[in-house]
C-alpha cells in the first residue's frame, strides 16, 4: 500500500466540495436498475452502457448516446421520475454520516450531476442532512466534466473555488475539479477496479478526521495509516 499524496493533508482549504452518488452514498444498484431499463427500451448494450453513466447528468449521458427521435429533455425527465421511485439499497459510504457532521454547515457543499429532487430524495434515504448550499444538474448549462458546478458551489459558500477539497468518485467529476483548479479527494468504495489517479484516495470516511482551526481554515488527518490508500498518478 503506497502513501496518501501528502499535499491534502499539508494543506488547509476554506471549504470542502462533494459529489453525491459514489462519494457520499452508494446509489449503483438503484441507479443501474433504472438506466438498464431505458437501455434495453432503446435497443443498447445495457451491460456496457451501465459503464458509462456515473457522475454525469442524465440529459449529457442521453445526448451523448445520438439515438435517433430521441429527445433527450424528455428522456432524462423519464429517468428522473423513475429514480426518485427506486431508492431501494441506496446507504450512506460508511463514515460519511459523522465526517459530515463534523464540518461546519457554512464550509461544505453538496455538487451533484442529479436533479434537486433526486439529491433531496437520495439524501434522505441514505440518512444524511440536505446541506445548506447544494448544486444541481438544473444549476449549470454544462454538467461534468466541466468545473461550472464546482465553481459555483465554491462561489455559493464565498469562496475561491482554488482553496477548495473535491471529494469526488467518478472520472469526469475528477476532471470538473481538476479543471475548477480545486484539490481533490477520491473515494474509492464503489469502485469495482482500481483507478489511477494522481490524487489521495480514501475508501471510507472513518479514514479522515477533520479539523477547524482558530483562523477558520480545515484541514485533513489521515486515521488510521492502514484505513487509506492512494495511488500514483502516470
Amino acid at each position: 500500500m503506497s502513501s496518501p499524496n501528502p499535499s491534502v493533508f499539508s494543506r488547509r482549504y476554506r471549504a470542502f466540495l462533494f459529489d453525491m452518488d459514489g462519494t457520499l452514498l452508494n446509489s449503483i444498484a438503484a441507479a443501474e436498475r433504472v438506466w438498464g431499463i431505458w437501455a434495453a427500451r432503446h435497443g443498447l448494450d445495457v451491460e456496457a452502457f451501465l459503464h458509462t453513466i456515473h457522475g454525469a447528468r442524465a440529459i449529457d449521458t442521453i445526448t451523448r448516446q445520438a439515438l435517433p427521435g430521441v429527445d433527450p429533455q424528455v428522456e432524462a425527465q423519464w429517468i428522473t421520475e423513475a429514480e426518485l421511485h427506486d431508492v431501494e439499497g441506496i446507504v450512506a459510504i460508511p463514515g460519511a454520516v459523522a465526517f459530515l457532521a463534523s464540518l461546519p454547515a457554512d464550509q461544505w457543499a453538496l455538487v451533484t450531476s442529479a436533479p434537486k429532487a433526486l439529491a433531496v430524495r437520495r439524501l434522505q434515504a441514505a440518512g444524511i442532512p440536505v446541506p445548506a448550499v447544494l448544486v444541481t444538474a438544473e444549476d449549470v448549462k454544462t454538467g461534468k466534466p466541466d468545473p461550472a458546478c464546482y465553481v459555483l458551489g465554491a462561489q455559493r459558500l464565498g469562496v475561491p473555488v482554488q482553496d477548495c477539497l473535491v471529494f469526488e468518485d467518478a472520472t469526469v467529476g475528477i476532471q470538473a475539479g481538476e479543471a475548477a483548479g480545486a484539490d481533490i479527494m477520491v473515494v474509492t468504495s464503489t469502485h469495482m477496479a482500481p483507478m489511477v489517479t494522481a490524487h489521495a484516495c480514501i475508501e471510507e470516511y472513518s479514514a479522515l478526521k477533520a479539523e477547524r482551526g482558530a483562523d477558520g481554515l480545515l484541514s485533513l488527518s489521515p486515521l488510521p495509516v492502514s484505513a487509506f490508500q492512494a495511488v500514483e498518478g502516470v
